[in-house]
């Protein structure tokens, strides 16, 4: 007999699920409407003004495809811009709006309740481990993944 609980993909896929929900809850408690997806490429907008769409992609470890359905929906609830860029207009600069802005700042105090409430049962240097030792699993496996989480310098040094 296999015991699935001794297997970190389905331990990794397991807590991504709780991940999700308890991220769902917090954020409809309090009054938002933003998927996990959606908040990562809204804060990675708001701290890299101007970026392509491909970029915001790489350093959220989404792929190319998928990540024009979520640019399209947080454009549709006027949290994203999308202009031409002026040296190339096949590319699609993303900026926040000030709607954005202000989701972020109102849904910010859930996201760390989210957070928080994914790790509980845990002590705070077991939650510490937790993350550094996922972060390291992360790092070695990152080539491995159909959408490799991509350094933003690196994608800067390549834009050159």
């Amino acid at each position: 007999m296999t015991d699935n609980n001794a297997k970190p993909g389905h331990l990794a896929r397991r807590f991504q699920q709780i991940a999700v929900a308890v991220f769902h809850a917090e954020v409809e408690a309090a009054g938002h409407d933003l998927t996990p997806v959606q908040y990562a490429a809204l804060t990675t907008v708001r701290d890299y003004p101007a970026i392509d769409q491909a970029t915001l992609a790489g350093l959220i470890a989404y792929d190319r495809t998928t990540i024009t359905g979520v640019v399209d929906r947080l454009a549709q609830k006027g949290l994203l811009l999308r202009q031409a860029n002026s040296r190339d207009r096949r590319v699609r600069e993303l900026q926040i709006t000030e709607e954005g802005r202000r989701i972020l700042d109102g849904i910010e105090p859930a996201v760390e309740a989210a957070q928080r409430n994914m790790l509980r049962g845990l002590t705070a240097d077991e939650a510490d481990q937790l993350l550094r030792l996922l972060r390291k699993a992360i790092a070695a496996g990152n080539e491995l993944s159909r959408a490799p989480m991509r350094d933003a310098s690196a994608d800067a040094a390549k834009a050159e």
